[in-house]
């Protein structure tokens, strides 16, 4: 696929963060114009993280800071996904959030009932301010036979020097302390966020482009929804490594700055 067809193809493009727009609080080269271009030609924009650690709100905020965000311009987290899940499949259930003061509030004003003693479900998301103390108390309700959701796969979370470990990592410790896997995963590269941004912003699948710098979530995500994809070369994957996986984006450029 060309620029000019993927342009001609898409109303709603979904935007990772990290690596594809900005680089911690850096945007990363031209990408401010080139979302004012975006909009211009009547473009939805949407950015699309699986980090559940911080709110919409927070996200708009740091957006904001740092030149990125438009009225008009939408924010779509896992954790909303998981919000949306829950309401569909579990509405009225007594729900334990694992997850950031922060997040935790937005699950209750979206009307989940939260319960820190008996829970019926149990939702792993990217809380940072993870202890000892949460990690027993989710183990012991996991163990119990709670419903377990998580919102996202990832193993880790970018950060300038180390990766920090993400919920992946967290998917795996309590795999192996009480023998439990999510039965539903919500955020990329799964089907469930797919659905929901579709219901969220009224644009079919065939009409949306995933844009991201990761093969494994991000172009696989839009590859098992239907959806166009193109892989920027400005964060974790190069063009070297994008052999080692089996998904294959529609369009390769080295920034999002070169669509135009």
């Amino acid at each position: 696929m060309t620029k000019q067809q993927l342009l001609q193809n898409t109303d709603l493009f979904l935007l990772d963060l990290d690596g594809t727009v900005y680089l911690d609080e850096t945007p990363i080269g031209d990408v401010k114009n080139t979302l004012a271009r975006l909009r211009a030609c009547g473009k939805k924009l949407v950015y699309l993280t699986n980090n559940s650690s911080k709110t919409p709100e927070e996200y708009v905020g740091k957006l904001r800071r740092i030149g990125l965000w438009e009225e008009g311009d939408g924010v779509y987290t896992s954790a909303m996904a998981a919000i949306e899940y829950l309401s569909a499949h579990y509405g009225g259930a007594r729900v334990h959030v694992l997850a950031t003061d922060a997040v935790r509030a937005q699950f209750g004003r979206a009307g989940v009932i939260l319960d820190d003693v008996s829970p019926e479900v149990c939702v792993l998301a990217y809380d940072v301010t993870l202890d000892f103390a949460k990690m027993k108390r989710f183990n012991e309700f996991l163990a119990g036979g709670a419903v377990y959701i998580a919102t996202h796969p990832d193993d880790v979370c970018p950060t300038a020097g180390v990766p920090m470990p993400d919920v992946g990592s967290f998917i795996a410790l309590f795999g192996r302390s009480c023998g439990r896997m999510p039965s539903v995963v919500c955020g990329k590269p799964y089907t469930v966020m797919g659905e929901c941004v579709a219901r969220a912003f009224g644009v079919p699948a065939a009409r949306t482009c995933m844009v991201g710098d990761r093969m494994h979530t991000d172009i696989r995500f839009g590859n098992a929804n239907g959806m166009h994809t193109l892989l920027v070369l400005s964060g974790e994957t190069t063009a070297e490594n994008m052999k080692n996986f089996p998904d294959r984006p529609d369009l390769v450029l080295k920034s999002l700055d070169e669509i135009y």
